[in-house]
């Protein structure tokens, strides 16, 4: 029998990338699936998951305000409707395989989504439904990865697992350069001063100052968002310390 998971509750942050196939925009209908039978799977460990989405397939705001000459605030509020696109989709499908979920929303969109109350995104993961975060913090020029640490901080989370598409943080882009450097733990000053691009800046400060620990790890392996959930030593920890450490409840 497998060891019971070190954490009682944890946030997952997915970009909108997780949601297409590589290079394209949208949502494709096998990427969707993938990452929901994941999340599904991973749920079965009892193990209480938030989800944070991105948005990046719909609209990337920044981008964007260059491209349109729009003020970004209006161009990032467009990239937060991107991320209730996803979160729909997502609690869809999950839902179809029979997973209980809930999508929760920073902005007010009463047709669509729940609007995000601490409590009773606390009282959903009491009755075992799965918490899609949607819309980033509700407020322009805060990336999802600052939404995820300020809801892991809020939801009393004891790690966030940041998805990506390679096996953890690398000295650079290991897709350019083959000999570069993947590093299994680091502390949270090592990741800022080395300039790796972890997250932003204002999420990485949050999680410093929350002392909240972030596994970064390749969701497209099967059975990964499992095993990191889990507690298995995949991908790379970022902490205070620079040394993996479990969660103690």
């Amino acid at each position: 029998m497998a060891a019971p998971s070190p954490y009682k509750r944890v946030l997952l942050k997915i970009s909108g990338e997780s949601f297409c196939k590589r290079g394209e925009m949208g949502i494709d209908p096998d990427a969707l699936s993938h990452i929901a039978s994941e999340i599904v799977h991973a749920a079965k460990s009892g193990v209480q998951i938030a989800v944070v989405t991105g948005g990046g397939n719909m609209i990337r705001g920044a981008d964007l305000s260059v491209r349109l000459d729009i003020d970004q605030s209006t161009t990032d509020y467009m990239g937060m409707l991107g991320t209730v696109i996803n979160g729909m989709a997502l609690k869809e499908r999950l839902e179809q395989l029979g997973q209980p979920a809930r999508l929760m929303s920073a902005i007010d969109l009463p047709a669509l989504a729940e609007s995000f109350v601490r409590k009773r995104a606390l009282r959903h993961f009491e009755k075992g439904r799965i918490v899609i975060l949607a819309a980033g913090t509700g407020n322009p020029f805060f990336t999802t990865d600052t939404c995820a640490s300020l809801r892991a901080t809020e939801l009393n989370c004891d790690v966030l697992l940041k998805a990506t598409k390679v096996d953890g943080i690398y000295s650079e882009d290991p897709t350019i350069n083959p000999d570069a450097t993947k590093y299994d733990t680091l502390s949270f000053r090592e990741a800022v001063d080395k300039q790796l691009g972890v997250m932003d800046i204002t999420a990485m400060s949050m999680c410093m100052e929350q002392n909240l620990p972030i596994v970064v790890f390749n969701y497209q392996e099967t059975g990964n968002i499992r095993r990191v959930v889990e507690g298995d030593v995949i991908g790379t920890t970022v902490s205070e310390t620079g040394v993996r450490e479990t969660a103690t409840h």
